[in-house]
């Protein structure tokens, strides 16, 4: 966990820095091509996020961002998304997910559809490494990432983050998921 001197910072004070440090690819004016190195990245054990395009990009419609996954790796607890809807493209590697009642599993070149009010989490369901590109809209998501940043590590200071972006999470469920798709949360992301 971050042990910075935040606590004299306003919220959007530390959001805005938060942006600085974990930047998304460059956004000059007018079309770019965003080469494979563009925007922050922030490894959080078993997963990475790459940020890719933030919501100001879109007008708020989307944000983009990548996902390495370790193998064997569960990401998140079951968790309910009340504001986005999220389309996970899978670029290398086996992605798992519980999707409301499915168990589904996708190799390249699959979409996997997790729509805001449906139960769902996701993981590397292989034994080398996944990646997958993250679609997420409406934007401003990709703050969240960021916010945990700083409270990694911290379940309820988390949990108090999560609320912020109106995502119900139950952590009580990652012994369950660990033991059913044979998974850790401790092997360390590409």
């Amino acid at each position: 966990m971050n042990t910075t001197n935040n606590t004299l910072e306003s919220p959007s004070n530390l959001l805005a820095g938060l942006r600085r440090q974990f930047h998304a690819g460059p956004r000059p004016d007018g079309a770019t091509a965003l080469d494979a190195d563009a925007g922050a990245r922030h490894i959080f054990g078993t997963f990475g996020v790459h940020w890719k395009i933030d919501s100001a990009d879109s007008s708020g419609r989307f944000s983009v961002v990548h996902h390495p996954i370790a193998p064997r790796a569960l990401v998140t607890p079951l968790h309910y998304h009340h504001n986005e809807d999220e389309f996970s493209y899978v670029l290398t590697g086996k992605l798992g997910a519980i999707l409301g009642d499915d168990v589904v599993t996708a190799g390249p070149g699959t979409w996997v559809f997790k729509p805001r009010g449906q139960w769902h989490t996701f993981w590397n369901a292989g034994d080398t490494p996944c990646e997958i590109i993250e679609i997420i809209s409406p934007g401003g998501f990709e703050d969240f990432f960021r916010e945990i940043t700083q409270t990694w590590g911290d379940i309820d200071a988390t949990m108090r983050v999560a609320a912020k972006y109106r995502l119900d999470m139950k952590p009580e469920t990652v012994p369950e998921l660990c033991a059913r798709f044979g998974l850790n949360v401790d092997r360390v992301a590409n």
